[in-house]
């Protein structure tokens, strides 16, 4: 991702934020008793932390770790036991979708969002069929980041791209 891609991205991610309500702590967003526990692989570093930050603005959400492979994020997802993982998938040492795969089968609790440059409707199909709840195109992340979060907290599915979900069944 380009400087300018990360810029655009955080320009919408602050419009977002504070275009919603504050709670009474500052923070934005969703409301649950316990904070959403969530692990974020990504292994642009600036982009992690400007999806860390994003994340962490939202009330209900704790951020509790950010590894940069698939193998890490494996490990990562079984110690830690989070409620929401945010997945790449153009990941180092093990794909995203290697990665959901064992995440799946190991820690089948947790709700995978994958944040990807990835857009094709057979990319998203696989991720789905694997178990993912959201899939969100990283240049539609600005608008569809924190949608996707709040519709998987909320129990549905959601899919940036609207040709890759008509193809959906």
């Amino acid at each position: 991702m380009t400087r300018r891609a990360i810029q655009d991205f955080a320009t919408r991610c602050a419009s977002i934020a504070q275009s919603q309500k504050p709670e009474p702590n500052g923070r934005h967003g969703l409301s649950h008793a316990a904070p959403v526990r969530v692990l974020v692989a990504e292994d642009f570093v600036p982009y992690r932390r400007c999806i860390c930050s994003t994340l962490a603005s939202l009330c209900g959400l704790q951020v509790v770790g950010e590894v940069s492979d698939g193998l890490e994020a494996i490990q990562k997802a079984v110690e830690l036991r989070p409620d929401l993982i945010v997945l790449d998938i153009g990941l180092p040492s093990l794909n995203g979708i290697e990665t959901a795969r064992q995440i799946c089968k190991l820690v089948p609790e947790a709700k995978i969002i994958f944040l990807t440059q990835e857009s094709s409707s057979d990319v998203v199909q696989l991720a789905i069929s694997l178990g993912a709840r959201g899939y969100v195109v990283k240049n539609k992340a600005g608008t569809d980041l924190v949608a996707a979060v709040e519709a998987v907290l909320s129990g549905m599915r959601f899919v940036s791209s609207p040709q890759a979900l008509e193809n959906l069944s």
